[in-house]
């Protein structure tokens, strides 16, 4: 038997490892996922290429199977029959924690419903990095992974989230990351709480912290703080009776569309409990 806490000796048959990989800094790999990523019959990788790269630099060299958001559900089956054969797997994405706003969770589920093991090789995870150096309460946080593309369903995303009490993190884009700052900022109100955290672990890592409006005029004022990749942690709701009026504001909006002023406000108040005279000016009616 190993000692507790030493480095597995062997992969075991017919087991898919879930290996983080790092999300900048090679150093951050394991001894333990080393051991798994160079022992395994093959390696489930989001992007084969990225992957390569990064096991030719680690002195691995391991047969690598595509699997994507576009071909996960077709093959997940012939990999599970792979396994059952004894085959020894290792899932990665591009960079991180599989599964973490990245493909994977399709093959997982299907190893573990034929009934054969599946097993957690932890390691680096973006998010959790972010949380990390944040300063924000973290014992109760929500991920909410890559805001919407178009700036509608964005926008109504952001709205629903407004007036949520636990501390919030979000990845983004260099192509967004001012058009979502500018929606988080109508959505969450200037003063909300922020921490941008841009290229983690790598050479031009930068942590920006700040209320949300202090964040965006920085990003928009450095050519530098819009590149790269982004992991954005917003401080939740902590003012009740703010968030009942963001919540007041968003349902009026909506029964707007639809119903009378006057009675879209009196629904929205009842359902929120904002003000009805904060969500509609008009009288009685």
């Amino acid at each position: 038997m190993h000692k507790e806490g030493a480095v597995m000796a062997t992969t075991r048959a017919g087991t898919l490892y879930v290996v983080a990989t790092p999300i900048g800094n090679l150093g951050d790999l394991g001894a333990r996922a080393r051991e798994v990523l160079s022992s395994v019959d093959a390696i489930c990788a989001e992007d084969t290429r990225h992957t390569r790269q990064m096991l030719v630099a680690l002195g691995i060299e391991r047969p690598l199977l595509a699997l994507h958001e576009h071909n996960e559900g077709e093959i997940a089956w012939k990999l599970v029959e792979r396994l059952r054969a004894g085959d020894r797997l290792a899932l990665v994405s591009d960079a991180g924690t599989p599964l973490v706003s990245d493909p994977g969770y399709r093959l997982v589920r299907e190893v573990r419903a034929a009934g054969l093991a599946v097993s957690p090789i932890p390691g680096a995870c973006a998010a959790i990095a972010a949380l990390s150096v944040a300063g924000i309460p973290s014992d109760r946080f929500c991920f909410e992974g890559f805001l919407p593309a178009k700036a509608s369903a964005r926008r109504e995303r952001l709205a629903a989230l407004a007036r949520e009490t636990r501390t919030l993190v979000f990845y983004e884009s260099s192509h967004r990351i001012e058009e979502s700052l500018a929606d988080l900022v109508a959505a969450f109100g200037a003063d909300r709480e922020a921490v941008l955290a841009r290229e983690l672990t790598k050479l031009f890592e930068t942590v920006l912290g700040d209320t949300l409006e202090g964040i965006a005029a920085k990003v928009a004022a450095d050519d530098n703080q819009r590149k790269g990749e982004f992991v954005l942690v917003v401080r939740g709701c902590e003012d009740d009776t703010a968030a009942r009026l963001l919540e007041g504001q968003r349902l009026y909006a909506k029964l707007a569309e639809h119903l009378k002023p006057s009675v879209a406000a009196k629904l929205a108040a009842d359902l929120s409990g904002a003000p009805r005279k904060s969500l509609y000016g008009g009288g009685e009616g």
